[in-house]
């Protein structure tokens, strides 16, 4: 049974820093490419990071890229989310997920239950 368990999620101000983290079980973690995706209460679930099996190929929403860095260690089966300079607007439940293809679109294969990341101005 495949599980991936999001963690470091909590309350931050605005301008802060947070680190992600999503570990897997379960199924062959190198051989996923992993994403991070977000949602906000009576929003749809967007895109936000994506990395490759490898770790060498990263893709980011316009909305972060340059203030969020999405890495892997496949040796621990972890994928992080290392957000810097955070505003308001990044406050949400974000999900870690993985899938056999790095894409933007929800359609991933298995996804965490999410934890909540709250800034505050």
């Amino acid at each position: 049974q495949v599980q991936l368990v999001e963690s470091g999620g909590g309350p931050v101000q605005a301008g802060g820093s947070l680190r992600l983290s999503c570990t897997a079980s379960g199924l062959t973690f190198g051989s996923y490419a992993m994403g991070w995706f977000r949602r906000t209460p009576g929003k749809e679930r967007e895109f936000v990071a994506t990395i490759s099996w490898g770790g060498s190929s990263t893709l980011y929403a316009d909305s972060v890229k340059g203030r969020f860095t999405i890495s892997r260690d496949n040796a621990k089966n972890t994928v992080y989310l290392q957000m810097t300079a955070l505003k308001v607007e990044d406050t949400a439940v974000y999900y870690c997920a993985a899938d056999r293809i790095r894409k933007v679109e929800t359609t991933y294969a298995y996804w965490g239950q999410g934890t909540q990341v709250t800034v505050s101005s």
